[in-house]
């Protein structure tokens, strides 16, 4: 597990400026499948200011999972990246989704 953080940032790194992904899915190209949860969980202790793309990871319904002021940051470091995102965080996946 003490290769789990390097090989989820290594994934969220190589998501290209204006794709997404899901936790799920960054847990699985990592090797970690099934390990969704504590993607999320790694991801809300990145430190202020970081250069990790963190924004580009969706929930599996390819909803931003934070809330409030939270919420509307994701949203905005995505619309600025030319992802269109709901009012409410929703994101198209069929033409949004990266496919490596």
């Amino acid at each position: 597990m003490d290769q789990f953080l390097p090989q989820i940032f290594a994934v969220i790194h190589q998501i290209p400026f204006g794709k997404v992904t899901s936790y799920g899915e960054v847990a699985k190209m990592a090797g970690y499948p099934g390990y969704a949860r504590q993607v999320g969980k790694a991801l809300s202790r990145l430190p202020e200011g970081s250069k990790l793309p963190w924004y580009r990871v969706l929930n599996s319904q390819g909803k931003i999972s934070l809330k409030g002021d939270d919420l509307q940051r994701q949203r905005k470091k995505l619309t600025q990246e030319g992802v269109e995102c709901s009012e409410l965080g929703k994101v198209n996946l069929k033409k949004y989704k990266w496919q490596p």
